[in-house]
């Protein structure tokens, strides 16, 4: 890892805003979610637009090989968003593709950078997580509307080797499909069409199962990567879990053994902005000097589909 970026849309909606809609308060979203406000795209404002913006800061002058963009709100359903942004940030005719894993998308999208590299098909890639969440969740509904944000943030990853700071790897991924259904919007795909119905057309949430099989699959995954790379849970500076809620990120790290100081959280100011969860952590970390040149940093994410996974690395000096 070589850059980070990041983009925010400018809106801020805070819990008092949203209580003047919902049957909510400010007092019951910060105690169940640790969410104070979250970033709203604009009228128009899409996950591309946020993608190229953080893609842009991370890019600086250089290029790259290919773009993956972990997605979920693409654009269009057809194309891919990821050569729209490869396009707008004068890419030329890099290969350029969509990974949508939801909030483990960021991850996934790191792995599949990595093999990319590793099989000589790239030398540098730029990976992009972005999402426009707010454009599933039904404005009626009090207990999905205060936890997403929009939002999108960006690495680029380069050949390198193993032992350089900011290696990435080793990964753990995985997925259980028959729990789909915690999760989901039913309609807008091949086999649950569009509908007269609008409540299709929305996130639906089953908030207890999923919080107990995220904090569950998240604490199962890190303790598989550290295996693999032979760290010990001591070993670990800084926790950067996917911003779901924060009781999951504390519950993740207590079943994990690690100390409430290496927790990484930056929820409370963006809340769960999905793919772009995980890039958006690391570069509030970086500002407010949380995270620094030589921490030891365990990554890892649970979203939809079901899908989740972990990995690890030795934060660099970035350009």
């Amino acid at each position: 890892m070589t850059a980070l970026g990041r983009a925010l849309p400018e809106r801020v909606v805070t819990n008092d805003e949203l209580a003047q809609t919902l049957d909510t308060s400010d007092e019951w979203i910060r105690t169940r979610t640790g969410i104070r406000e979250r970033r709203m795209a604009a009228p128009g404002e899409s996950t591309v637009d946020l993608a190229v913006a953080a893609g842009r800061e991370a890019l600086g002058d250089s290029s790259v090989d290919a773009v993956v963009l972990a997605t979920s709100t693409a654009d269009q359903l057809c194309p891919a968003s990821a050569p729209q942004v490869a396009a707008r940030l004068g890419l030329g005719t890099a290969a350029a593709f969509d990974v949508n894993a939801v909030c483990s998308g960021f991850v996934y999208a790191l792995a599949t950078a990595q093999g990319f590299i590793a099989g000589g098909i790239a030398n540098r890639v730029l990976v992009i997580g972005a999402d426009v969440f707010t454009s599933l969740v039904d404005p009626t509904d009090r207990t999905t509307v205060p936890i997403f944000g929009d939002g999108a943030g960006a690495v680029v990853l380069r050949a390198g080797d193993s032992d350089e700071p900011g290696a990435i790897g080793p990964f753990d991924l995985h997925s259980e499909g028959e729990l789909a259904d915690l999760l989901w919007v039913e309609a807008g795909g091949s086999k649950h069409r569009f509908s007269e119905d609008q409540r299709d057309h929305h996130l639906v949430m089953q908030g207890t199962a999923v919080f107990r099989h995220a904090c569950a699959r998240m604490a199962e995954s890190s303790r598989a990567v550290l295996e693999q790379a032979g760290w010990m849970v001591g070993d670990v500076d800084r926790f950067v879990g996917h911003q779901a809620n924060i009781r999951i990120l504390q519950a993740t790290a207590k079943h994990l053994g690690l100390p409430a100081d290496a927790v990484v959280a930056n929820i409370d100011r963006v809340g769960n902005t999905s793919a772009a969860s995980i890039p958006l952590a690391l570069a509030d970390a970086v500002d407010d000097g949380t995270l620094v040149p030589g921490h030891r940093v365990l990554l890892t994410a649970f979203g939809a589909g079901l899908t989740w996974g972990s990995t690890l690395l030795t934060w660099p000096e970035l350009g």
